[in-house]
C-alpha cells in the first residue's frame, strides 16, 4: 500500500500547475458499511506526521500572567481571557479567530467559559482547545502540534486530511501520507474493507486516485 500510495503523490505533485504559493497535499477518504449517525463510529484522530507539515502552523493561547509570557516567547498568539464573551457575542468575529488558527491552547481555569461562550463555533471545527497545566511549557505542545494532523470524519463518508506541503517532495509527503491511511484504516472494523475510495491531491490540482486493495 505504501508504494500505491507514492505512486499516488508523484502524479498528484507532477500534475498538479505551479502556484505563487506553497500548496498543502490533502488525502481524501470515502468510507463505506460504516453508521457515522453513530458518534461512535467516527473518525476523529490526531495524528503526528513523521516528516512534520512542511509550513508553519498558526497556534493560539487564551491565557494571561506567565502562561502568557512564557507562550508569547514560544512564538503563540496569546488572546486574553477577558474576551471570551465578548468574542461569544460575535459569531462573526469568532468564526474568523477560529479561521485564523489551526489549533488552540488554554489555561484549565479558562476552559469552561471558552466552552460556554465559543464552543459552538470551536467545537465543530475539532478546535477546542487544548488545556495547559499550570507548570507545563505551552510552547513545547505548540511544538508537538506544528507536526500534527486532525482527522475528523464528522458524520460525512468524506472526508479530507493534510498530510504535508507541496515542496516537501514525493516521499516526505508519501510518509505522511501513509502514517495516516495507517491510522484510519486501524480504527474502522474491516480496515481497508471500509474504504471505497482514496484521493490524493494539492490544495488546488487535480485528484489522483490511490489503487486500494479493498480485501
Amino acid at each position: 500500500m505504501q508504494t500505491k500510495i507514492q505512486e499516488a503523490v508523484k502524479k498528484a505533485l507532477d500534475e498538479a500547475p505551479e502556484r505563487n504559493f506553497v500548496e498543502s497535499v490533502e488525502l481524501a477518504f470515502t468510507i463505506r458499511d460504516i453508521d457515522l449517525k453513530n458518534p461512535a463510529n467516527r473518525i476523529q484522530e490526531e495524528v503526528r506526521l513523521p516528516q512534520g507539515r512542511g509550513k508553519p502552523l498558526s497556534i493560539a493561547i487564551f491565557a494571561g500572567g506567565e502562561m502568557a509570557i512564557k507562550a508569547r516567547e514560544a512564538g503563540l498568539e496569546i488572546i486574553d481571557p477577558a474576551q471570551i464573551e465578548d468574542l461569544g457575542g460575535d459569531r462573526q468575529k469568532a468564526r474568523k479567530l477560529a479561521r485564523r488558527h489551526d489549533f488552540f491552547l488554554s489555561e484549565i481555569p479558562h476552559m469552561a467559559d471558552i466552552g460556554r461562550h465559543l464552543g459552538v463555533v470551536l467545537g465543530p471545527r475539532g478546535k477546542m482547545p487544548r488545556p495547559v497545566p499550570p507548570n507545563v511549557d505551552p510552547g513545547k505542545i505548540a511544538q508537538a502540534l506544528q507536526n500534527t494532523t486532525l482527522v475528523r470524519s464528522r458524520d460525512n463518508i468524506t472526508f479530507h486530511t493534510v498530510v504535508g506541503a507541496r515542496n516537501q517532495g514525493e516521499e516526505a509527503i508519501s510518509e505522511n501520507a501513509y502514517e495516516v491511511w495507517n491510522r484510519v484504516t486501524g480504527k474502522l472494523e474491516r480496515g481497508a474493507g471500509n474504504i471505497r475510495s482514496l484521493y490524493v491531491k494539492t490544495s488546488m490540482g487535480p485528484s489522483i486516485r490511490v489503487q486500494v486493495d479493498f480485501s
